[in-house]
């Protein structure tokens, strides 16, 4: 059994997948496998992937009709046989001695995962840039270095990154977990992470940048297209999990203020081409909710709810929100012109 089995989905991926598979076949931990699945790549990626398997025995090249990032995953997990898991995107980059530090903490401390940070690249400028998301420093302040469960986590549970490339798993904890990455969704990591999570009672978070994301316009989930509308089953999958773990009534209020909050802003992310479907889309998935939903939403939820039932088309709940927001702003402006002068002069040099 080799150490750490690498998974890399791989679709059209040709002007990255070399520096990619290099930074993980270097990396100064070397006893591992690198499970690369080809998603029906339409450019050279596959003649790649085959070419750098014939000079290195470690990687092993699948391959798939396109079914997306989930199902190659999915695909994937059937074969690996490492003790320890890492999943990869063709496109980023990870630290050289990234796996030699993550083994040595997990084995040392028999844990089930490992959480750790990660940095943005800009692929059209060049910046390298951090964003809250990915250095989930609550967490960071919460676990100070300990080993922590699932249930010492409370509500920070929402302030964990969900992509599997901030992770670095114990294989057979994955595999006894059973948890599978959600097919046909651009979004599919979330179903994956959060049935990891509720079976997890060891995890430890690195305050370290091992991870480098590039950003640039081929990124899957950039394009703002229909894809975006499977947002709304992927939420309802979330819901339909802290049911199955006995979760709901802890975090209910959270959930449904998320659900109004994540869907309704890829709303406002998707081309206005598509805008009309997801509206009809959100509109239906939000009729059907329980007749309590909204009795635990806030302000700004309730209002975004109550536009989409209340409002004929796409373009008028469009237009009812910014109104809400114009009023909003309004409101504020008011209350600082209130405000004594030394209040103002504050707010002025903070807002700087």
């Amino acid at each position: 059994m080799v150490k750490v089995s690498v998974v890399i989905p791989v679709y059209n991926a040709e002007d990255f997948i070399e520096e990619s598979l290099d930074c993980i076949l270097n990396q100064t931990l070397d006893d591992l496998e690198v499970i690369c699945v080809d998603d029906g790549s339409e450019d050279s990626s596959l003649d790649i992937l085959n070419q750098i398997a014939s000079r290195d025995s470690r990687v092993k090249v699948f391959h798939q009709e396109n079914q997306g990032g989930g199902a190659a995953r999915n695909n994937a997990l059937k074969h690996v046989t490492g003790e320890y898991l890492y999943f990869m995107d063709a496109d980023d980059r990870v630290e050289l001695y990234a796996f030699e530090e993550f083994y040595a903490v997990s084995t040392e401390n028999d844990l089930d995962f490992v959480i750790f940070k990660a940095v943005n690249y800009a692929e059209d400028t060049g910046e390298y840039f951090e964003t809250p998301y990915y250095n989930m420093d609550r967490i960071r302040d919460f676990a100070k270095g300990k080993v922590f469960s699932f249930e010492d986590l409370g509500d920070l549970i929402f302030n964990i990154s969900v992509t599997p490339w901030c992770k670095f798993y114990n294989t057979q904890f994955v595999l006894d977990s059973e948890a599978q990455f959600l097919e046909g969704s651009i979004f599919h990591d979330n179903q994956f992470f959060w049935e990891v999570l509720f079976n997890a009672k060891r995890m430890q978070f690195i305050d370290k940048f091992y991870y480098i994301r590039r950003r640039h316009s081929a990124s899957s989930t950039g394009a703002g297209d229909l894809r975006y509308i499977n947002i709304i089953n992927v939420v309802n999958n979330i819901i339909r999990l802290f049911v199955k773990y006995d979760q709901i009534d802890h975090f209910r209020q959270i959930l449904y203020n998320k659900k109004v909050f994540w869907i309704t802003t890829r709303f406002f992310e998707i081309r206005d081409e598509f805008k009309d479907e997801f509206y009809a889309a959100m509109k239906d998935d939000f009729t059907s909710v329980d007749d309590d939903f909204i009795g635990y939403l806030d302000n700004k939820n309730r209002f975004l709810y109550n536009a989409v039932l209340s409002s004929k088309t796409s373009k008028h709940f469009d237009l009812m929100c910014k109104n809400y927001d114009l009023k909003k702003e309004n409101a504020q402006l008011k209350n600082q012109k209130k405000l004594p002068n030394f209040l103002k002069y504050k707010i002025k040099k903070h807002v700087k």
